[in-house]
């Protein structure tokens, strides 16, 4: 199969994206832009992405595919958040109970 591949990647670099998603995203679509046709490189980028960072689901063929194609730049990724500092959520709920209990750690 032959396709273009002599497409410039920093078009696809949106106004809205922070630096560390179009890092992530620009890795992904270099290291399979001579594999992937355009069009769904630039789809399968969003959705890891998306998976990635978002924490969003798609369908199992997609989720393997993305997975397959991730494990490199994943990996690299997942390396270098280790030494950044981590957000922890905590449901509203429980914010509100520890509030009023005059807590400041997690509920118990």
């Amino acid at each position: 199969m032959s396709f273009n591949t002599n497409w410039n990647v920093e078009a696809y670099h949106t106004f809205y994206e922070s630096e560390e998603h179009w890092e992530l995203k620009r890795d992904f679509i270099l290291a399979h832009k001579d594999r992937i046709p355009e069009e769904r490189l630039i789809c399968l980028a969003q959705v890891f992405v998306n998976v990635e960072l978002l924490g969003c689901r798609y369908p199992e063929q997609t989720m393997k595919q993305v997975a397959v194609l991730a494990k490199d730049v994943a990996n690299g990724y997942r390396e270098r958040k280790k030494n950044k500092l981590q957000r922890t959520f905590v449901k509203a709920s429980d914010a509100a109970s520890a509030k009023v209990q005059g807590s400041r750690g997690p509920p118990k």
